[in-house]
């Protein structure tokens, strides 16, 4: 067989791959969105009402601070790891600080702004269980994360 015929081949085993590899990626974020929303629920106590207010605005929420701290922290660190942080001058690392700094900011408004909305749809006591539900819930995701990998070895 030619080259010319077995390289498109190739390439499209290759892109099945990693739209498999995606795909797993995004099962396991659905899987960790319903087990986030079953704790939250659970904790939370809210009645239907407030439910029904409740999770169209935490899930766009939650969709936003994701898209912030992945989309742009990630590109944050590959730099800080990519060993160009030892040859940055010093203008550059105060432009790169700064972006930090504004994506920090855009973070803490996008919860300041959430909080702010929330007050109208459920008790001040709930917004303060939510935040303690959220650490709780990603605490204890990572500790199954860990437990996972100390039975593999």
């Amino acid at each position: 067989m030619k080259l010319k015929k077995l390289f498109p081949i190739l390439l499209l085993l290759i892109s099945f791959s990693f739209y498999g590899q995606g795909e797993k990626m995004r099962e396991k974020k659905e899987q960790i969105k319903a087990m986030k929303v079953a704790f939250l629920t659970t904790e939370l106590k809210l009645t239907s009402n407030e439910a029904e207010k409740f999770w169209p605005v935490y899930n766009t929420f939650d969709d936003k601070q994701f898209e912030l701290r992945h989309q742009k922290m990630k590109s944050f660190r590959s730099r800080m790891n990519d060993g160009t942080l030892d040859k940055m001058s010093e203008k550059e690392a105060i432009a790169f600080l700064n972006q930090m700094e504004t994506t920090e900011e855009e973070i803490f408004v996008l919860r300041k702004n959430f909080i702010a909305t929330l007050k109208g749809i459920i008790p001040a006591a709930k917004i303060i269980k939510l935040r303690k539900s959220e650490d709780d819930f990603n605490r204890k995701l990572l500790q199954q994360y860990r437990d996972k990998g100390h039975r593999k070895e």
